[in-house]
């Protein structure tokens, strides 16, 4: 079988189903195409009782997928081409509610960079392998934007008040803090994936020989067989001035928490949480605390749908970051409002309040 787009690469056998992402030379960034490309396989292969297992990987060597097209986002807001912005959303969210969902167990190695839409693709899949090569970062506020694709959702129930770390700094996370943040399941030595990749085959082959359905707890413990013990985590010593500075209830008083600390690390964090947007901030930070309340990922996707289109349609920190990161890459963003506290005091309950049509899931 072959999806629709050269992008995606996709290959059944008797048992696994591959699909790889082959856009290296964008670090497997997210086109509208490939979302395509990847729903029509998954689509193809839902009902298929000679597919056991579905893996995802990125080719290139580098990352799983590096985000989604911000680039392209950005041309199509400052042309006014809200419909064409609604409907990739639309079509992105609705594939990662399809993963999520997929009764078929689809093991994703996310291996190296696997960021912003990528996190999408990896975070809600059956069984996430992490390498010593992995960085996972849902980076939005850093080009005026908030986490999405599920990335609210992900946050929210990851321990203590990392959830509100990870969403608000866009910190890249290695494979051990991925594991603790719950973005991954497995830490796979990236030298050992071609025999697991290999295992994962011989595994679903017998399935369907057998004409047994594989689920979630068969394949994780295929993987763990191959899995070990990653390094240290950084989390596991920076836990203590996180959850206390994350906990305050502001993004003012979450930086003055964190001036307040006597760690060198917590000074790095306030400074650097100082130079994102001060929108993203605080609609960021609501929007994982409420993130928590809601029952299922498709809830948390249709209130990111409402954010991510309030920031396209009402707020020009998302151009001017996308310009400031990836387009002029002068790091120089100029924010409206350009502090913290020349916010307005409801800015994040007017961009939860939005709702733009067609929605999510109509």
């Amino acid at each position: 079988m072959t999806a629709p787009t050269d992008r995606v690469l996709s290959r059944a056998g008797r048992g696994l189903a591959e699909l790889t992402l082959n856009r290296p030379e964008a670090l497997n960034a997210l086109s509208l195409d490939m979302i395509d490309g990847l729903a029509a396989a998954l689509d193809g292969w839902r009902d298929d009782t000679d597919v056991a297992i579905v893996l995802l990987t990125g080719a290139g060597g580098r990352g799983l997928c590096a985000g989604g097209d911000v680039r392209g986002l950005s041309a199509q807001i400052r042309a006014g081409e809200a419909d064409e912005v609604a409907a990739f959303f639309r079509r992105e969210y609705a594939l990662n509610a399809m993963i999520h969902e997929y009764t078929t167990p689809i093991v994703v190695f996310a291996d190296g960079i696997t960021m912003g839409g990528g996190i999408g693709l990896a975070g809600h899949a059956a069984v996430r392998v992490v390498t010593e090569r992995s960085a996972l970062a849902m980076p939005e506020t850093r080009i005026g934007l908030t986490p999405d694709v599920g990335g609210s959702w992900l946050a929210a129930h990851a321990p203590g008040r990392l959830g509100e770390y990870i969403a608000l700094t866009g910190a890249t996370m290695d494979a051990a803090d991925s594991i603790i943040a719950g973005f991954a399941d497995l830490f796979v030595p990236s030298d050992r994936l071609d025999d697991l990749q290999v295992a994962l085959a011989a595994a679903a082959e017998r399935a369907v020989g057998d004409e047994r359905r594989l689920d979630r707890a068969d394949v994780v413990a295929l993987v763990e067989s191959f899995s070990e013990q990653p390094p240290p985590a950084p989390f596991d010593t920076d836990r203590t001035w996180i959850d206390e500075a994350f906990a305050a209830d502001t993004v003012a008083q979450i930086i003055g928490r964190l001036r307040a600390r006597p760690e060198a690390a917590a000074s790095t964090c306030a400074d650097a949480l100082e130079t994102l947007s001060p929108t993203s901030l605080a609609v960021s930070l609501a929007a994982v605390r409420r993130a928590r309340a809601l029952p299922n990922l498709r809830t948390a996707l249709e209130q990111e749908y409402g954010l991510v289109l309030w920031f396209a349609a009402t707020q020009p920190d998302l151009v001017e970051g996308i310009r400031a990161q990836l387009i002029d890459k002068d790091r120089s963003p100029k924010w409206m409002p350009a502090s913290i506290g020349e916010l307005a005091p409801d800015v994040a309950e007017t961009a939860l309040s939005y709702r733009p049509t067609p929605a999510l899931w109509s």
